[in-house]
């Protein structure tokens, strides 16, 4: 299934989106709302509830969230105010195996 987000600004890389919004350098069509907006539209829309997160270096939340098998996922950044963005969004996520220096467990 494609997931369609009308007005998603996409950006090359996380660190790049996080930069940007973190700096307030406007983006055409981005979408942001509250974050417990945000989770409400993705589950009840999409099934989709965060899977792994973590703070970047400027103090906002990035967080994955995908819905069951990974059918759909989206990447959102949350500011320390509490206002989610939306970074990218696509299909079949899958969780790989964790690695030690490149070589599997």
């Amino acid at each position: 299934m494609q997931k369609t987000l009308s007005a998603l600004t996409l950006c090359a890389s996380i660190a790049i989106s996080v930069t940007l919004c973190s700096t307030g350098v406007a983006t055409a069509q981005q979408q942001c709302a509250e974050r417990a907006d945000i989770l409400e539209v993705l589950s009840s829309r999409y099934g989709e509830t965060p899977i792994s997160l973590g703070v970047a270096a400027s103090g906002q939340l990035v967080e994955v969230l995908s819905s069951d098998q990974g059918a759909s996922w989206t990447i959102i950044v949350t500011s320390p105010e509490g206002v989610s963005c939306l970074v990218a969004s696509g299909d079949g996520w899958r969780t790989l195996a964790p690695t030690i220096h490149g070589i599997g467990t």
